[in-house]
């Protein structure tokens, strides 16, 4: 078939390996994107990030749905911020051109740094449920308060969003690695969705490459997320600190490359 370029041939194992690794507990970008800048050069960079948005987007779906059967998500602080994320990954995606993307990164590896460290030292943390006795009120705001900041980061610049609201979930709504994994899935979906709406109305995605990736990405997602639900939060903790430590590495190198 015409279709199946060298380049396609490239990316379908690519996207699998992303909605893998992505389905666990975030990182797929790291590989996808990354992937999509170097086997499609001749692509500007927002129409590389538009597909790389339509194809994470299937994978992401598809998890979000395989973790909404296993774990009981909170709809009632949920709603509010998936309103949240939608609106405001749109705004950032707009804010992007006001501010280069290489003033965030230092201040995102020191975040990342701490999220890690922070991790890996407290061998308890996202074990097991903590009931923090929020009120149903102190959910909603806390939750809005997520979208806000994640839609935004999400929309402007995107890498370890995944991870991040796994560990925003842990620790500001006591879930344990799996129930916040689970969550994070819904609210990243919002974030992926609103920032492919506005690619898509700017012209900037490979509809056709974006979604033989998507297929990709959603067979990657199904094997991520049978693995995850069968070995539990254990096995979580370990890929979010093996993912954070990728993800750090990558953007030390990102930033040191930048400012020299």
């Amino acid at each position: 078939m015409d279709f199946l370029t060298p380049e396609l041939l490239l990316l379908l194992p690519l996207a699998f390996v992303a909605g893998l690794i992505d389905s666990a507990v975030g990182g797929g970008g790291l590989i996808q994107v990354p992937g999509l800048f170097g086997i499609l050069p001749q692509q500007t960079p927002a129409t590389l990030l538009g597909t790389n948005k339509l194809s994470s987007i299937c994978g992401t779906a598809i998890a979000a749905k395989q973790y909404a059967k296993r774990v009981q998500l909170n709809w009632n602080m949920l709603k509010g911020a998936i309103i949240a994320t939608l609106i405001f990954s749109v705004v950032g995606a707009n804010a992007a051109v006001l501010l280069p993307v290489q003033y965030l990164r230092p201040i995102m590896l020191v975040l990342l740094l701490l999220m890690v460290t922070y991790t890996f030292l407290k061998k308890d943390l996202g074990q097991m449920h903590i009931d923090l006795k929020l009120s149903t009120n102190q959910e909603k705001k806390r939750g809005l308060a997520v979208g806000v900041g994640i839609g935004l980061y999400d929309g402007f610049f995107g890498p370890g969003t995944g991870s991040i609201l796994a560990f925003v979930f842990v620790k500001l709504f006591g879930h344990d690695f799996l129930k916040a994994t689970a969550h994070s899935k819904i609210l990243n979906l919002a974030a992926n969705f609103g920032a492919l709406a506005l690619f898509g109305l700017q012209g900037h995605v490979l509809w056709l490459t974006g979604a033989l990736m998507g297929m990709s990405n959603i067979l990657g997602a199904l094997c991520g997320t049978h693995v995850v639900t069968k070995y539990g939060t254990p096995f979580i903790r370990k890929v979010f600190i093996v993912i954070l430590s990728v993800t750090i590495v990558k953007f030390t190198y990102d930033t040191i490359k930048v400012f020299l």
